[in-house]
């Protein structure tokens, strides 16, 4: 036998070696892969969302479409597009991936009975600070909701939805650091309004130990630049010049540890205000700056798009806005 022909496809000219499936040993990991960049439409940010590096991530998609044995990624358009072959089997991969991921959840005891757990992902300063009370709301509201919530970065609860891997998914927008654009497709009901603000601990006579008002130079607990929270702060900080004013002491991309520091006195930090309302109630808090100092933040529900099982819709139609409303950017 001679060696593989190699032909090219009209749509973008990728060369694709005539093989057969069984002379590739297929990966989920590709098919999550595929999905990812099906949304994104971009490879350099589906391999972040992946945490894989481009070449890598760029590798296994080539290897998806030599195991199909089609070309599924359209290379010529920017930003990329789904062949036709990619659109039908986009359809095809989220299949697989919910009946695999059904079935081991079942195997391993997870799912009582099936449709009966609904997953959630969500980000930590949102499963810690809101969902209990909005889980709770919604119970009263339409009763009994079992739901496995699914704690992690942004980044990981975007991918978990793009994949399939959660069914909703509850994260924040703001309109002072618009983001993660790719899934604004998806359906999303806003649940709540808070603001992200700078606390202090108080001094001796109940004013903030470190105020922004003061003009002084600031010991500054800070979010990781890649995380959303982050990247809502930095925008609040240029548009009010205030970068003089902080002196880098720590950065973490957790509220909840960056809240430990405020607690200690050791520095100013921005944190959603729901995550720290009772230290604020109780005076271990205090806001460390002018309203000008904050930033509007909404807590957002987002779902595929595609109609979903009747324990999912039930959740959706007590949450969703009575009239269309445009999509939100999640974080």
């Amino acid at each position: 036998m001679g060696a593989p022909t190699r032909g090219f496809t009209r749509c973008n000219l990728l060369p694709i070696e005539l093989r057969t499936p069984r002379e590739i040993r297929m990966e989920m990991n590709w098919l999550e892969d595929f999905l990812t960049l099906s949304v994104t439409r971009n490879f350099s940010r589906a391999a972040e969302l992946r945490n894989v590096t481009q070449p890598a991530f760029s590798r296994r998609i080539r290897n998806l479409e030599y195991w199909v044995g089609a070309v599924l990624i359209d290379r010529s358009l920017f930003p990329v597009g789904l062949t036709q072959a990619g659109e039908a089997f986009r359809k095809t991969a989220q299949e697989v991936l919910d009946v695999l991921r059904v079935g081991r959840e079942e195997a391993q005891g997870l799912v009582p009975r099936a449709g009966e757990v609904v997953s959630i992902a969500a980000s930590h300063t949102i499963a810690v600070s809101f969902f209990g009370d909005w889980h709770a709301g919604l119970q009263a509201q339409i009763g009994a909701v079992r739901a496995r919530v699914i704690a992690d970065h942004v980044a990981g609860c975007v991918e978990a939805l793009i994949s399939g891997s959660c069914e909703l998914m509850l994260s924040y927008s703001s309109p002072a650091f618009p983001s993660l654009t790719e899934i604004a497709r998806y359906p999303s009901a806003v649940l709540a309004s808070e603001r992200l603000i700078p606390v202090s601990a108080p001094d001796d006579k109940g004013r903030a130990r470190h105020d922004l008002r003061t003009g002084a130079t600031l010991p500054y607990l800070c979010y990781s630049s890649n995380s959303y929270l982050g990247r809502v702060t930095a925008a609040v900080i240029e548009r009010e010049d205030l970068s003089k004013q902080l002196e880098f002491s720590y950065e973490c991309s957790m509220s909840d540890v960056l809240k430990r520091g405020a607690l200690a006195g050791a520095g100013i930090a921005w944190i959603p205000e729901l995550a720290v309302r009772d230290e604020l109630a109780a005076g271990l808090l205090v806001q460390a700056g002018a309203d000008a100092h904050t930033a509007p933040l909404t807590i957002t529900l987002f779902r595929q798009s595609e109609p979903a099982r009747g324990e999912v819709e039930r959740i959706w139609a007590a949450c969703k806005p009575d009239d269309p409303a445009p999509h939100a950017s999640p974080a």
